[in-house]
């Protein structure tokens, strides 16, 4: 059946209207809105002691100017702490506007609105501000060392101890055969979406309502934040987030002080209001991640086997804690990666600094847990004399082992079981994939044309698919037409295609007659939010099961049409038939005109549903009890745990010993997503993550200085990867489906970028044979590091070189 697209790589239905101009992004909408655009410090942390608007006063086309001394109730109250923890000890927020004191560059002081955009960014650059600077915070290390703090009443800067372990460690360690500890960083980084931060606010006086758009990850919880801060009834709040320029984390945080401001201001106003956020804006003043500094201990034996790890973690979680302890908390349990380590221990210690906040960016911590856990197996190794790719294969979890429980606490509050996999059969398939075997041949190649060449690899495990919830709503019109909804938004994934896919295939109805929506709380007012490789195990499976009750609806009403068994039909491309009996048959949107009993007819088709159509049952009601009119069905898909999703991968790189660039000349992926919705989708999400990883291992990242100013805030001096520097990927599917939810997916949309920086590190270090011990690395770094002689070089160097000096 032609219906059953399940598994099928569809070519995305949304491409030909995004690629031809015909999306309709945030600033596409209220062209006659007012805009606004806000005064942000200059100073990373600093006393307010005065605010000047006189001049700002004299401009003509200034409509309102909002200080913090504007803000009332609850507006005038911290942002909320979004998801708290008893191990969060000491959170903070900022404010809407800032209250008093401003710790880092960028923060809103001033919201100005105005006629339109030029005004309010003149109005803003009349306003003086005056400040009496504070010292400085800046790293994990400084924030460690405390000789200033961020916050006064915290002297120690430390927002957080996460704190997990498996048994007790440290006798462990002590009776290990081996042991070996090291330090390492990994650097702040940030996702630059195509589209910055936007919002559209319209009050309807006439009915106290208030509609929002806004470039969102989570519609539906950003409608609750503006509700509870503006005192507003949630029933009078929607909120839609239209087609969204991409997100990739930095999205999922709300509310942001613009989300809050902008419907204040409208409502104040009685008119439109647009803000949508700028290049420098987006780097100041949204949401950074990545930083950690690792110190490593590792207990194992002489066959490479781990009997213990210890690892105490300082993340740099920026001026405040509106996300909570998400990412150190991925970190913490995402590390162990697909490895039976029988006793672990970690402690990763969340540290104020006086940068821009730390929240999800794809990949969510999991980049950091694997780039501690996969460069602890090269380091064993190395000090071995073992072949990488044999190390980890002797520490692997084995298929006979699931469900497997790590004894840990995931994100969502659940424990980290590992529900399916085979991680032997990854490896097996990934040094297939990349010619493992071959790499001493490549690398004499490689040293005959005058490069280095090295090798890397590294294995990660991805918990997917967090609750609490999401839901589905499937209708089937009169027309034929069947509309499916879901709460949870999106910026780019397919998610239109993935989900007309699953409702097609359990349908049985064509894909050309499904509409999906997305992410609008007045067709969908309950949903948790698009983040951690969730939409197609959440909303994919609510909406299954809301197909699933449209489809039981609809075979027991084109029963009693057709005088057979609801067992006996089927449906296939919208039309309910007898099975092996052609021609006994009732198109499904027929069903759908007598799923609702009418009495009065509108036209054709609804006249087969009118009181004097046909004979009835007059011993029934016309609805039955329990039941309801339409055809159409709302359903739930509510997990007991996360579904963990599986990978490996390798990277090959060359370097130029004359200019030091690194040339990843190729890339090898095995994915394990369980059962797969769209093999092309997949490969997308894979490919654009593979891109994300090859940025965060050698050119994103965030350059502060000592005094709190990034140094890098435009797309001129931050560097990202563009198709040139992508290498070419090779990628092998592997399925173990899930047993944890009806369709027996996994989730995708991280796995792409969270063992790039530690396979590529692997390589690196490989070819020059000198330790990598922070990432990302440049081409300046990479020359400075080889050519110090007080560097560590690696046991596999030496044992190349024949003697301790580097050849």
């Amino acid at each position: 059946m032609t219906t059953k697209l399940f598994g099928e790589p569809v070519r995305r239905r949304e491409d030909a209207r995004l690629i031809t101009g015909k999306g309709r992004y945030l600033d596409d909408i209220g062209h006659d809105a007012l805009a606004a655009a806000f005064v942000r410090s200059p100073h990373a942390h600093a006393r307010i002691t005065g605010i000047d608007v006189d001049a700002a006063l004299e401009v003509e086309g200034l409509v309102a100017l909002y200080t913090y001394e504007d803000l009332a109730g609850p507006m005038a109250e911290p942002l909320p702490v979004l998801i708290p923890h008893p191990q969060l000890h000491a959170p903070r927020t900022g404010y809407p506007l800032a209250n008093g004191e401003v710790n880092h560059v960028g923060e809103p002081v001033v919201m100005v609105v105005a006629t339109d955009r030029y005004v309010a960014e003149d109005v803003c650059d009349r306003i003086v501000v005056s400040y009496e600077e504070l010292p400085v915070v800046v790293g994990v290390d400084a924030a460690r060392a405390a000789r200033s703090c961020v916050h006064e009443e915290i002297p120690d800067n430390v927002a957080a101890r996460h704190h997990q372990e498996t048994g007790d460690v440290e006798p462990v360690l002590a009776d290990s055969p081996r042991t070996l500890s090291f330090t390492q960083y990994i650097e702040r980084s940030a996702c630059m979406p195509m589209e910055g931060k936007g919002v559209h606010a319209k009050w309807d006086a006439d009915d106290d309502s208030l509609r929002v758009y806004t470039s969102t990850q989570a519609s539906t919880s950003v409608r609750a934040a503006i509700a509870a801060k503006l005192q507003l009834s949630l029933d009078k709040v929607e909120v839609i987030a239209p087609d969204v320029g991409g997100g990739f984390g930095v999205k999922i945080m709300h509310p942001w002080p613009e989300e809050l401001l902008i419907p204040m201001a409208a409502i104040a106003l009685g008119q439109e209001v647009k803000w949508s956020e700028d290049r420098r804006e987006h780097f100041i003043g949204s949401a950074h991640e990545r930083q950690q500094r690792q110190e490593i201990t590792v207990g194992y034996d002489d066959d490479g086997r781990i009997t213990a790890l210890d690892v105490h973690i300082w993340h740099d979680n920026g001026a405040y804690t509106p996300y909570g302890i998400i990412v150190p908390i991925v970190t913490a349990t995402q590390l162990v990666g697909p490895y039976a380590l029988p006793v672990y221990r970690v402690i990763v210690e969340s540290v104020y600094t006086n940068t821009v906040i730390v929240t999800p960016y794809r990949g969510a911590g999991r980049p950091q847990g694997c780039y501690a856990m996969e460069r602890t197996m090269d380091r064993i190794a190395d000090e071995l004399g073992l072949d990488r790719a044999v190390v980890r294969e002797r520490n692997l979890i084995q298929p006979d082992q699931f469900p497997y429980d790590h004894q840990l606490t995931f994100q969502d509050g659940r424990p980290v079981i590992y529900d399916s996999g085979d991680y032997p059969g990854l490896l097996d398939k990934l040094r297939t994939l990349v010619g493992w075997s071959e790499a001493e041949q490549l690398r004499a190649d490689a040293g005959a044309r005058g490069k280095l060449l090295g090798v890397g690899m590294a294995m990660y495990v991805e918990g997917t698919g967090p609750g609490p919830y999401e839901g589905g709503h499937v209708q089937v019109l009169g027309s034929g037409k069947v509309l499916v909804s879901t709460g949870l938004t999106s910026q780019g994934q397919g998610h239109e295609t993935a989900f007309a896919q699953i409702v097609a295939s359990e349908l049985g109805v064509p894909i050309e007659d499904i509409e999906v929506t997305t992410g609008d709380t007045r067709r969908f007012g309950y949903a948790v939010g698009t983040f951690a490789s969730r939409a197609a195990v959440m909303s994919g499976n609510a909406i299954a099961l809301a197909a699933r009750g449209v489809k039981e609806k609809a075979l027991r009403i084109a029963a009693e049409v057709l005088e057979a068994s609801p067992e006996d039909l089927e449906i296939d491309e919208g039309v309910v038939q007898v099975k092996g009996v052609p021609g006994t048959s009732i198109p499904l949107r027929t069903v759908a005109v007598l799923s609702n009993p009418l009495r009065y007819a509108f036209d054709e088709a609804a006249r087969q549903a009118t009181q004097f159509a046909g004979p009835g049952d007059d011993s029934k009601p016309p609805v039955a009890p329990g039941d309801a009119p339409g055809l159409e069905h709302r359903d739930y898909y509510s997990p007991i745990r996360s579904t963990f999703a599986s990978g490996a991968h390798a990277a090959i790189v060359e370097i130029d010993p004359a200019t030091w660039e690194i040339d990843v000349v190729k890339y090898a992926v095995v994915h394990d997503c369980g059962n797969v919705v769209n093999p092309m989708i997949v490969e997308g999400q894979v490919h654009g993550g593979v891109a994300q990883g090859v940025g965060g291992a050698l050119y994103e990242r965030m350059a502060y200085d000592a005094d709190g100013q990034l140094q890098n805030a435009s797309f001129m001096d931050f560097l990202m990867p563009y198709a040139s520097e992508v290498p070419d990927i090779d990628i092998d599917h592997q399925q173990t489906p899930s047993p944890l939810n009806p369709l027996g997916i996994k989730g995708a949309g991280e796995a792409g970028v969270i063992p790039g920086t530690a396979a590529i590190a692997s390589a690196i270090e490989d070819a020059v044979g000198r330790r990598i011990a922070s990432m990302p690395i440049s081409p300046t770094e990479l020359y400075d590091l080889v050519r110090n002689d007080s560097s560590e070089m690696t046991a596999a160097a030496q044992r190349r070189a024949g003697t301790g000096v580097m050849a």
